[in-house]
């Protein structure tokens, strides 16, 4: 059993979008690939479709879902962007959902939005030695804004923010996976916690705090140490584990 959602927006592409669960696993590029798949198709009109397809839930959780005591992964992701969009908060329009079924069981999601093209992410900083200074003071005008309005990204990480910079010297940002969002009121503590895992130097963090303390109104000496003692907890951590194309400056 398939369950099909096609945004009106993208009612004339109906008969090609109902196709794309049978066509992910022999066609689309591959883009990402690991639990999750991720692979660009385009469409007959030139269209270029992310196509996300999410693993089976396992055990209890694929319960869980089924059931619908939780919202599964691909719906999230395809009900969460217009909430987003209409904060002024840029991410991928959404353009369908597809929820496979067997026995009552919930199987593979299927989240379908707008490529995104001509972004950078966020792991660029980190090969960045000078000149980020005004992309950090935008991302922490971006991080307050994202907070004030009540949005917590749980998963707010170098390669889930994209950014370029326009003609003006204006930075523009998109949030991408955007499944795990917790919606109310975010603390200094919490919004403090919540940009720990960008990569950068030092400097780059201490940037984007002092601009996040000054745009959501707290004390700007607390708030960059706050932020300074989450990342080091975290990056201490991660670095015992995994390697990383920098040096990490505690």
């Amino acid at each position: 059993m398939m369950k099909t959602v096609i945004h009106p927006r993208y009612e004339h592409l109906r008969d090609y979008l109902s196709t794309l669960p049978q066509r992910f696993e022999h066609e689309g590029m591959t883009i990402y690939e690991q639990r999750n798949c991720i692979k660009v198709f385009e469409a007959p009109d030139g269209t270029l479709l992310n196509v996300k397809r999410y693993h089976v839930p396992r055990s209890v959780n694929r319960l869980v879902y089924s059931l619908g005591l939780r919202q599964p992964k691909g719906w999230r992701a395809y009900t969460y962007p217009e909430r987003l969009l209409q904060c002024g908060i840029d991410t991928p329009a959404p353009v369908a959902y597809f929820e496979e079924r067997r026995g009552g069981l919930l199987g593979y999601t299927y989240f379908v939005s707008l490529q995104c093209e001509g972004m950078r992410t966020l792991y660029d900083v980190a090969r960045m030695d000078s000149g980020y200074e005004l992309l950090a003071e935008e991302l922490g005008n971006f991080t307050a804004h994202l907070h004030e309005q009540q949005i917590l990204h749980l998963d707010y990480t170098p390669g889930n923010i994209l950014w370029r910079q326009e003609d003006l010297g204006v930075f523009h940002f998109v949030l991408i996976d955007i499944n795990r969002m917790r919606f109310g009121a975010v603390s200094q503590r919490e919004g403090c916690k919540n940009v720990c895992r960008l990569w950068g130097p030092k400097h780059f963090v201490e940037l984007l705090a002092k601009h996040y303390a000054l745009s959501r109104g707290f004390d700007v000496e607390d708030t960059v140490a706050l932020i300074l003692r989450y990342r080091e907890r975290f990056w201490r951590r991660y670095t015992q584990k995994h390697e990383v194309p920098f040096e990490v400056e505690y």
